[in-house]
């Protein structure tokens, strides 16, 4: 279970941090609206647990990030619209966090900063000086490189969001962007990611496809 105090102060310190020194609106509501979001009943993988999960890990990439506080607050962006049937996800989240941050006092700059980051998360390849993009990237993806249990669980909860999708066509799809994934000269950009989690993420994904290369049982 989310501890969902902990995770409005981390937010009032991320907008704290990118508006500083300017003040602005109270920032509780901003998380709440947030929150709630992250909360929606189409989301089982894309929860709080995620949104913990990726700012967990931009704490352990800090000290790659050129503006921590601005990757942080497009972790928070990131997946803030979410709705398994559409394609544009991302965009909305961009546009979402362009008009929120805006309001909450957020420089032009940083509100920008932001926005793209979010985009980014479409491709997930970040430009080899593009140091935010690499933090927020890596966090992102970190989850490829978890235990055998969690990856499983991972995986489980991808299916259950798009339990519309028939079994023939989520397994070829599935398979399409594993492969893409296993194609990238590297998954992770940061140091920390391509010596801790690069070689696990690739077997994962590996193993993975094996699984959805096997036939499956008609009976099932």
């Amino acid at each position: 279970m989310a501890d969902l105090d902990a995770l409005r102060t981390r937010w009032t310190h991320a907008l704290e941090g990118a508006r500083s020194p300017a003040a602005g609106p109270d920032p509780a509501p901003y998380a709440d609206n947030l929150l709630a979001r992250w909360q929606e009943p189409q989301r089982h993988y894309h929860t709080l647990t995620h949104l913990t999960a990726v700012l967990d890990h931009i704490d352990v990439l800090e000290k790659y990030a050129a503006e921590p506080d601005l990757v942080r607050l497009a972790a928070w962006f990131h997946d803030a619209v979410y709705l398994p049937d559409r394609s544009e996800n991302e965009e909305r989240s961009a546009r979402l966090a362009e008009r929120a941050l805006t309001e909450a006092g957020v420089p032009d700059a940083g509100t920008a900063e932001v926005a793209r980051l979010v985009r980014l998360t479409v491709t997930h390849d970040p430009s080899d000086d593009d140091r935010d993009g690499q933090v927020l990237c890596d966090a992102d993806l970190a989850i490829l490189a978890a235990p055998p249990s969690a990856y499983a669980g991972y995986t489980a909860a991808v299916r259950e969001e798009y339990h519309f999708v028939p079994n023939d066509a989520f397994r070829d799809g599935r398979s399409a962007i594993l492969r893409q994934l296993l194609d990238l000269p590297r998954l992770f950009r940061t140091p920390y990611g391509q010596t801790e989690w690069e070689a696990t993420a690739r077997y994962n994904i590996g193993s993975e496809l094996e699984m959805l290369s096997l036939p499956t049982d008609p009976a099932t």
